[in-house]
């Protein structure tokens, strides 16, 4: 057994620096970690939104989260609001966390269903902290010492700049022992025998072998598929989008504690909350709209003063057929690309590392190891891909032809499957350690119509009385705890402001 002596991260931006950060930290000096990256190409900062499994990413590196959220801009984030996506005029919040509380052995979404199929039931979103008080601009953390109370479930994620949280990652990364290479890899070298990878060379003709190399070069994947020609499984046929265009405004208000995500003719479009500016983008398909009408429904529709020129993208929604080959592993971008209508991506790039690390070889690169790194791997995109897809599959929408190919596609069966199962009595289970729990899936089902022809037999236990009577003490204690919550924008103003930009 020979360890590893060298990592080379080739490629800067969130996913080179979340991954460096990560590695100094918990690898301390065991190895000699350098990255390489050149100022002069541009970052792809698609990443402003986050899920709250970042936080156990923070903690691991030990953020202080007011700090990291001063450094970044940030913002606090409880869920994703979703407009026009059922039909036109519709909205809906997937809000983390809880939803109510369970009555002995049933989710509290159960007796909703009976509920609401008397035509008794409040807006679902009466019944989740995280949803009430988004829909209300309000926001606080959880209090742990109120663990029975709603004001104890909160969850929370961010919205920041990703840009900013990659600089500041660097900071602890180069304290930590991290040597950072600046300029542009010109060539790889792979070895003759085995196919592994030897060395990068520079522009300037520096030769920088290494053991274990990571892939954080974004699309251009400079050694999984430039190098190594790994191949790429593409999913387009169901998720069409390949387009994508942000462009920043001034800070509007509301100052809401949630991304927005809208549904137009051929795709959505994002708003993102930050302390200093609104992140907004729009993701469309190319075969259904051009540049020019997208970027013009983008910028009609800011909510504040246009800071710069839209950056574009074009990308292909999928993953690399392997995003570990041999001793290249690949994170963030060049692994692949979901659209971050879930705000899935720097979750991906966390993931990866965390799944490197669990799995970190030796210099002898066991083919098992590798073969579970890309096994875990796929799972988590394929579930994480077939969330994604039920958000256009599961529309009423037919005003485009557009939202016609979404409307009558074929899904993959392991999606088809979820769909039929919640359909029929509005049951959901989740496999194994996919990403999203069984709250995110109900309220995308429900936000979306796809509403249960029945619901669990065991809700008639309870008489209709008394279902409406736990409901209705739900919705009572979450609308109390949503009163005495501060504003959004005052708790950020107390809590975590940061300096101006």
């Amino acid at each position: 057994m020979r360890q590893l002596k060298k990592i080379l991260i080739v490629g800067g931006g969130t996913a080179g620096w979340m991954t460096a950060a990560l590695l100094s930290k918990l690898f301390k000096d065991l190895y000699e970690i350098t990255l390489v990256e050149s100022e002069e190409i541009g970052i792809i900062g698609v990443g402003e939104a986050t899920i709250p499994a970042i936080k156990k990413y923070n903690e691991l590196l030990g953020l202080n989260e007011n700090e990291f959220m001063q450094a970044t801009q940030g913002s606090f984030k409880l869920g994703i609001q979703f407009v026009d996506w059922l039909r036109l005029g519709s909205s809906y919040i997937h809000g983390f966390g809880v939803i109510g509380r369970d009555l002995e052995w049933l989710r509290c979404h159960q007796y909703w269903l009976k509920l609401n199929s008397l035509g008794r039931a409040s807006d679902f979103a009466d019944y989740s902290i995280n949803t009430a008080a988004a829909l209300e601009n309000k926001f606080m953390r959880a209090d742990p010492k109120m663990a029975e109370s709603p004001i104890g479930q909160i969850a929370h994620a961010f919205h920041f700049d990703a840009s900013l949280y990659a600089r500041h990652l660097r900071g602890l990364a180069e304290a930590r022992g991290v040597k950072r290479r600046e300029g542009k890899v010109a060539n790889v070298t792979l070895r003759g025998e085995d196919g592994f990878v030897q060395s990068v060379t520079m522009g300037d003709g520096e030769v920088i072998a290494a053991d274990l190399f990571v892939d954080c070069s974004g699309f251009r994947a400079l050694i999984i598929e430039q190098a190594m020609k790994t191949g790429y499984e593409a999913w387009n046929q169901w998720l069409p989008c390949d387009r994508a265009m942000a462009v920043p405004c001034a800070r509007a208000e509301p100052f809401t504690p949630y991304t927005r995500s809208t549904a137009r003719p051929a795709g959505w479009q994002w708003r993102i909350p930050l302390q200093h500016r609104t992140g907004n983008g729009h993701v469309y398909s190319s075969q259904y709209m051009d540049d020019a009408e997208a970027e013009a429904i983008l910028l009609a529709s800011l909510d504040g003063e246009q800071l710069a020129e839209p950056n574009r993208l074009r990308f292909v929604a999928g993953k690399r057929k392997q995003t570990w080959n041999r001793n290249c592993v690949a994170i963030g971008l060049a692994s692949g690309f979901l659209e971050p209508l879930e705000s899935t991506s720097i979750h991906l790039i966390q993931s990866a590392i965390i799944r490197m690390v669990r799995l970190l070889p030796d210099a002898g690169f066991d083919p098992a190891t590798i073969a579970e790194f890309n096994r875990q791997t796929d799972f988590e995109y394929e579930r994480i891909r077939d969330f994604i897809i039920l958000h256009y599959k599961a529309t009423e929408r037919d005003d485009t032809p557009f939202w016609r190919y979404c409307r009558d596609m074929e899904v993959p069966d392991t999606l088809q499957r979820k769909i039929d199962l919640f359909a029929a009595n509005g049951r959901i289970f989740r496999e194994d350690e996919e990403l999203f729990a069984e709250e995110s899936w109900i309220q995308v089902f429900l936000g979306q119509g796809v509403t249960p022809r029945g619901y669990d037999p065991l809700v008639d236990i309870k008489s209709d009385a008394q279902v409406a009577e736990f409901l209705d003490d739900v919705e009572g204690v979450i609308r109390k705890c949503v009163a005495v919550m501060p504003t959004h924008a005052d708790y950020v103003a107390r809590v975590c402001p940061a300096k101006p930009a």
